[in-house]
This record gives structure tokens, C-alpha cells and sequence, in this order.
């Protein structure tokens, strides 16, 4: 692995954070109280090293990227989007979603970051209007003191998707019609259940999302982890409920590329996508 061990945050020094893993290591459940996920701390931040293995190969570096053809920066572990002022997407915005949800820790951030002004959307807007702007200020000591702030926040990036994942149930319930809904709460616990399976669901809703915005369509089809729940249909838990998962996520993501606009070449970023999906069935 390539991550900068003395630049991981793991030592857990704040407070609040040690209140947080009440949260976390107490299962989550439905409206219907249906067990779904428990993580102990430790399970957590292997998860999150996992995802930034996967995102960022590890690196300090790539926690600060834009990717060619994308409107938008990607950053942290999860490289979660952030839209410059006036630019938006199909895909949902996930940056500033995670500077509201450290708020309240006790940890530092650059001043120049605090003091960035709301934009239109109702969030703090990218200071990098495009992708060849970002590149020419990789060097600058605004995007050195980003970095160390993401490399310093690795465990609250983690709880950040963790929370996430603890949320989509509900929404994912109700984008699925009425039919639906008894098996897409079915596989979700039949994956969460499975030690790997918490991995994969953790890594799969912050990669491709919950599948619940029609935005986040091509053909009138989605690729989240909404998709993928309705096309899975087995019983057993445990390691057959890991692979199927990470089958059918194979075949939505296969699906996805085909009804891409061409412009966009989605194809070459495909087989990186089936190695990630077929990474949740390896018990390591």
C-alpha cells in the first residue's frame, strides 16, 4: 500500500469523535428495525483505507485531483466532488455536504477555506474555475494546506461515508416502487450482514451513490447502489450474498458505460470499475 502512514488520522485525538463510535458500532436500522451495518472502529478504518486505496492509490497526492472531461475537483479519500461557481452536473455534490458534517469536530481548517463565500447552490463553491486552473496551482500553498487537511481528517472522511451509507436505506426505499421494496431491503441486509459485505456497501453508495436521482441517469437507467439492490434476487447470506453483490455491480456499471454518451468515453475507465466491484469479494 502506498499510503503516508505519518499523514493517515487515525489516533482519534478528538473528543468528539470518541462519542461518535456510540454511533457507529450500534447497528443501523429501518423504520422497520432491520439490522444493516456494524463497524467497530477498527473495521471502519480499514474500510476507509481500502477506499482511499482504491480512489487515490493511497497517496497524499491523490487526494487532490480533477479528472480530464469533468466540470468539477475531486478530493479526500472518497473523492468527493466540489463544483466551481456556475458549474454543475448530474452528479450529486459531496465536498461541501462533508464540510457540514465535520462542523462541529474540533479539528483545523485552512483559513482560506472557512472564509470561502456561499455561492448560488447554497454551498461553499470550488475557488478553481476549471480543471487546467487546478492543475497550475497544484504548488501553491493553498492546495499543500488542503491536502494536509485531508490527509489529517482520513477518519472523519471515513465516518463521513459511513453516515452516508447509514442513511441511504430510507431514501433508496423510497425511489423503489412499492413492489420492489421488500427485496431492496432484503439485499442490503443480506450484504451488510456479511463482514466484506460492509466494505463493498460502504464503498459502492460513495462511489456511484444511492442511484436515487434521476440526474444520475443515462437511458432513463441508473448505476447506484439502488440498481444494483433490484437486480440481485438471492436468499443466503454471508460470502454468496458478497458475490452476487459484486457481480451485479459489475453488470450496472458494464450497463452504465453502454448507455454513455460517447463524448464522455466512459470505457476507459471501465475495467479500473470492475476491479473496485470485484475487490468487495476478497476477504482481505
Amino acid at each position: 500500500m502506498l499510503m503516508d502512514k505519518r499523514a493517515s488520522s487515525t489516533k482519534w485525538k478528538h473528543p468528539w469523535l470518541l462519542a461518535a463510535w456510540f454511533f457507529w458500532s450500534c447497528p443501523l436500522v429501518s423504520a422497520q428495525t432491520d439490522p444493516a451495518v456494524n463497524l467497530s472502529r477498527d473495521q471502519a478504518l480499514r474500510i476507509g483505507r481500502k477506499i482511499w486505496q482504491n480512489e487515490c492509490g493511497g497517496s497524499v497526492a491523490g487526494l487532490t485531483s480533477w479528472n480530464e472531461s469533468e466540470n468539477f475537483a475531486s478530493l479526500g479519500i472518497g473523492h468527493f466532488i466540489w463544483y466551481p461557481e456556475g458549474q454543475r452536473g448530474p452528479f450529486e455534490e459531496s465536498f461541501s455536504n462533508f464540510m457540514k458534517f465535520i462542523r462541529n469536530a474540533r479539528v483545523d481548517v485552512p483559513v482560506w477555506l472557512q472564509h470561502l463565500g456561499i455561492g448560488s447552490s447554497g454551498f461553499p463553491e470550488c475557488p478553481w474555475n476549471s480543471r487546467a486552473e487546478f492543475l497550475r496551482d497544484q504548488n501553491s500553498t493553498r492546495m499543500k494546506e488542503l491536502r494536509t487537511f485531508l490527509a489529517r481528517t482520513v477518519d472523519l472522511q471515513t465516518q463521513f461515508m459511513v453516515a452516508r451509507l447509514q442513511n441511504s436505506l430510507a431514501k433508496m426505499l423510497g425511489e423503489a416502487s412499492p413492489a420492489d421494496r421488500p427485496n431492496v431491503r432484503q439485499q442490503f441486509t443480506r450484504v451488510a450482514s456479511a463482514p466484506q459485505g460492509c466494505y463493498g456497501l460502504v464503498d459502492y453508495v460513495n462511489f456511484k451513490g444511492e442511484g436515487t436521482l434521476h440526474s444520475e441517469r443515462y437511458r432513463d437507467q441508473g448505476w447506484g447502489l439502488l440498481q444494483v439492490l433490484e437486480g440481485m434476487h438471492g436468499t443466503t447470506g454471508g460470502q454468496s450474498a458478497v458475490e452476487e453483490f459484486s457481480r451485479t455491480a459489475a453488470t450496472v456499471l458494464k450497463r452504465r458505460v453502454q448507455n454513455s454518451p460517447p463524448a464522455r468515453n466512459e470505457a476507459r475507465w471501465l475495467a479500473g470499475w470492475i476491479n473496485r466491484v470485484n475487490s468487495y469479494r476478497q476477504n482481505s
